[in-house]
């Protein structure tokens, strides 16, 4: 059903304002420290950075942290070093604001670009005080995606902001945090990035493969993940020494580490006009709309049957949900899938959105008056 929710949603958003001249200025590379901790360490940091193309100097100042006990970042004051890095080392700089106080320290100081963080995200009130903050300003900011997987959210807090009059406007996708994450800290669930990124192709999407990886293992393949999705760019946390930092430190790379990382990666095209390319692609495409077509007639014949069981389970005053039969669909589908190299999470959320149209289709017929199942 939540699918189903979020295509809804898809189906009603307004189109966004978005600076087309300072959304081609991509890729969009945040690299920096998690917290700004002391000059010397954001120094330290900068220096070593300061030479990575498109880099925008990142360093939280304000820290949204779970614990009241932990290092919550070391506030205005650190405000000014950011400061003192730009122009020593011609970077631009950006940090996290979380309200409208924050917005209004940070705009004093001249910070470059601002975003507003997953905790933040998932406030309505809060992204609008900050949108009403930015009334009349003309400053970059970025927005992540709330905790949870909620693509309406996100795309409110966009629209917020949008609607303040922030056309210089991007988002990030940090992951979300889920009961079972994986290897991960915060599950990529790229489906909904990639439905952003539909919705909205002028809107720059950036990718945090640091809070989705939550180790630097993972970082290499999350970042190479969201170049092949064809992002607009990278936040990766990176501090000079990782093992003293205050925060975060399990995630955060070195200098060294992030440009190893960045040189391995592998830019790829959003588009080849090759003639033999576009002629095998079109061929391939072809198959897979004739494929589309048949599934869909498929689908569009099962929730026929669907109904006609609706139907036989109301007379007979049965309940809709058959706990037994529907496992017993599930394993069918998954051994069935298995054998033909189909992988099983894939299948289990096709046949879950399946299953949770066909139990609103039954429900329908359950709610259908006499006289109108007569008609």
């Amino acid at each position: 059903m939540q699918k189903l929710a979020v295509e809804k949603s898809m189906k009603e958003e307004k189109t966004l304002k978005i600076d087309e001249a300072w959304a081609k200025q991509k890729p969009f590379h945040f690299f920096g420290p998690c917290s700004a901790e002391s000059p010397e360490q954001l120094a330290a940091t900068a220096k070593q950075v300061a030479d990575i193309e498109n880099n925008i100097f990142r360093a939280g100042v304000w820290k949204p942290r779970t614990r009241p006990d932990s290092f919550q970042g070391i506030g205005e004051d650190a405000l000014s070093w950011l400061s003192e890095i730009k122009a020593e080392y011609n970077l631009k700089v950006a940090t996290e604001v979380a309200h409208p106080d924050h917005l209004e320290k940070a705009l004093k100081a001249e910070i470059d670009v601002l975003w507003i963080g997953a905790r933040t995200t998932v406030n309505p009130f809060t992204v609008q005080a900050l949108a009403d903050a930015l009334q009349g300003v003309d400053v970059p900011i970025f927005i992540k995606n709330p905790i949870n997987p909620d693509l309406s959210l996100w795309i409110g807090a966009l629209e917020r902001i949008n609607k303040a009059g922030i056309t210089k406007l991007g988002a990030i996708h940090r992951g979300f945090h889920l009961n079972d994450n994986g290897p991960y800290r915060n599950m990529p669930n790229w489906n909904l990035a990639v439905q952003l990124k539909a919705a909205y192709p002028n809107l720059p999407l950036v990718c945090d493969a640091s809070h989705i990886s939550g180790r630097p293992k993972l970082i290499p393949q999350v970042a190479q993940k969201a170049l092949d999705l064809d992002m607009d760019g990278l936040m990766i946390e990176t501090h000079h020494k990782p093992d003293h930092a205050l925060s975060d430190k399990q995630q955060q790379v070195t200098p060294k580490q992030l440009k190893i990382i960045l040189h391995e990666l592998v830019e790829k095209k959003s588009a080849c006009f090759d003639q033999e390319f576009q002629s095998q692609l079109e061929l391939l495409r072809a198959k897979i709309d004739k494929v589309d077509d048949d599934l869909m007639d498929r689908l569009a014949h099962r929730m026929e049957i669907v109904k006609q069981i609706g139907k036989y389970k109301k007379e007979n005053q049965v309940t809709i949900l058959q706990l037994e039969r529907w496992k017993e669909i599930m394993d069918r589908a998954l051994k069935l899938g298995d054998a033909l190299g189909v992988e099983g999470d894939f299948i289990k959320d096709f046949y879950n959105a399946i299953h949770d149209e066909s139990i609103r289709q039954q429900t329908l017929i359950q709610n259908q008056s006499h006289d109108s199942q007569d008609a």
